[in-house]
């Protein structure tokens, strides 16, 4: 989550009154921020990547406006017409959306561009996922000449000054002359080109994901009025992004200019701060926070955190990214309720409480494996593509829409997390012998999600002399020892050596794989040690012991 540095002094200003320094760190932490201190004049604060409107002192000045009291409900801004176009080039198929503003009559201090480029940089990290879903730039407008054209040009044949040269570079050699360019390189793997903003003379605005243009990317405290450019491959997201910057430098004082952004099948213009629509029932409300809310509290609440409404519709703010199903109105609820308020009730029933029978199972085979001398591992569910790919033959993972890493998909199979734990200890001594208790995900169309999550063990054995036999021995073990008979029967599958596999059966039914980690699987980890890897479904264990009782 990002921390950014803001002052009391601007967030004051924007309140229209002095808050009690106590005050405003409670207040601050119950609005849904975590607060890290205040120093003097400073307010260090770290936001949860679900808002990024509050990534500066005008949007949690603003949230504070309504959480107080001091102005609520739903905050109008509007954007004036102009002739201001951006023309959007079919080549550029990597980053096809851009979403544009201008912004007049500002007043620049090295504090405001402080704040501007907090925001920009802050965003990109978290509503941008690193730059990789969007990135943004603001140029003073006097030296652009309109139209700007967003085209994709190869590198070789482009020369302009990066932010911060004092001489012109070819600009396919930003990605190594440029620190921002070799920090996002990564995100271009493969381009033959690049996209840029290029203005009406021929004039560099900007290499994305890059960098912008010395001439025509530098604000200073001589800009008065500005261009904003917010492009990426996804058109909401760019567009909720424009309307964060630009409500912050309207709350800064600017006036808004639209931009007609011109696409080869359909024109929009940009930024467009109509609301979006949700309906919310009180009873819901009430039945999910377990509170008696009037509909006329619960609109007073819902303008508490910068919401309107209409009748039972709420309108919701267009730089709030986080609004996507009336449960996140519902949460908004509680916090202008207060958390601190809800009270606590003993359920008027009697209850025995017991321990779920599944994590009694998984609390035995913990027992049972650290007995035979085995160390317990735990690894997050995500894992890279590649990696799954470098396993050989076991089921895709399921991808993450908005992945900000490299680790990309849900696991499958536990097989390619306890593989990477194997390769990133090598400097350690063997034998490595280890287990993971955790949980798999499979597409699965019956589910609301579409996604089935599935508990799972997961054995590895690491040193010179382990084998199918050594394996086998560890698994007839804990099936004894949980009292279940089992079978294996013999399958070829590409992860394991031919011949040294088999399939888990218990009570006739398939519950894992057992048996020698392929040669090949082994080179594609670097490991040269043989390996060897049983995994099985814990919840069908579970299942077999509730009939069996």
């Amino acid at each position: 989550m990002p921390t950014v540095t803001l002052h009391v002094s601007t967030i004051e200003k924007m309140l229209g009154k002095k808050i009690p320094l106590d005050e405003l760190k409670d207040r601050i932490s119950m609005l849904g921020t975590d607060l890290e201190k205040i120093e003097g004049d400073e307010i260090h604060v770290e936001i949860f990547p679900n808002r990024p409107d509050l990534l500066s002192e005008q949007g949690l000045g603003r949230a504070l406006q309504s959480f107080l009291n001091i102005k609520t409900g739903l905050r109008h801004y509007t954007a004036l017409k102009s002739n201001y176009q951006v023309i959007v080039d079919p080549s550029v198929t990597m980053r096809p959306y851009t979403a544009c503003a201008v912004v007049k009559k500002m007043t620049f201090t090295d504090e405001r561009i402080r704040e501007l480029m907090q925001i920009q940089e802050k965003l990109a990290t978290t509503h941008g996922r690193n730059r990789k879903k969007s990135a943004y730039g603001i140029y003073p407008l006097e030296p652009i000449n309109f139209p700007i054209h967003y085209i994709a040009k190869d590198p070789a044949t482009v020369k302009f000054k990066p932010l911060g040269f004092t001489e012109a570079v070819t600009a396919s050699d930003i990605s190594e002359l440029h620190p921002k360019g070799k920090a996002y390189a990564h995100l271009t793997k493969n381009w033959k080109k690049y996209p840029f903003f290029i203005d009406s003379k021929d004039k560099v605005m900007c290499m994305l994901p890059f960098t912008n243009s010395e001439e025509t990317g530098k604000v200073t405290p001589q800009t008065k009025n500005v261009f904003i450019e917010c492009s990426g491959i996804d058109l909401d997201n760019v567009t909720k992004a424009l309307n964060i910057i630009t409500t912050m430098l309207a709350d800064m004082g600017g006036e808004i200019h639209c931009v007609e952004v011109i696409y080869p099948d359909k024109t929009i213009t940009t930024p467009d701060f109509t609301p979006a629509k949700m309906n919310l029932e009180p009873s819901y409300v009430n039945s999910t926070l377990g509170l008696h809310l009037t509909a006329t509290e619960v609109q007073h609440y819902l303008a508490r955190m910068g919401f309107g409404t209409e009748g039972k519709t709420t309108l919701i703010p267009a730089y709030r990214t986080d609004i996507i199903h009336p449960i996140d109105l519902v949460e908004d609820i509680a916090i202008a309720y207060g958390y601190e308020n809800i009270q606590g009730e003993i359920p008027n029933v009697a209850t025995i409480g017991d321990e779920e029978p599944l994590e009694k199972i998984k609390n035995k085979i913990r027992d049972i494996l650290i007995g035979l001398g085995l160390l317990e591992v735990k690894n997050v569910h995500l894992i890279a593509e590649e990696d799954s790919i470098k396993t050989m033959g076991h089921e895709k993972g399921i991808p993450l829409k908005n992945a900000i890493s490299e680790y990309n998909q849900l696991r499958p199979s536990m097989l390619p997390s306890l593989l990477k734990t194997i390769n990133q200890n090598q400097h350690h001594e063997y034998p490595q012998n280890i287990f993971e208790l955790g949980r798999t995900f499979h597409p699965n169309k019956n589910k609301e999600t579409g996604v089935e999550e599935i508990d799972r063990l997961a054995v590895m054995l690491c040193h010179e002399t382990t084998d199918f036999t050594h394996i086998r021995q560890i698994c007839d073990a804990l099936f004894a020892s949980l009292g279940l008979p089992f079978t294996v029967k013999e399958v070829e599958h590409p992860s394991f050596i031919s011949g040294r596999a088999g399939e888990i059966i218990l009570n006739k039914k398939k519950i894992g794989l057992l048996g020698e980690i392929h040669p090949q699987v082994l080179t594609n980890w670097q490991l040269t040690i043989p390996v060897t890897f049983f995994e099985i479904d814990v919840a069908e264990i579970v299942e077999l012991k509730k009939i069996n009782h």
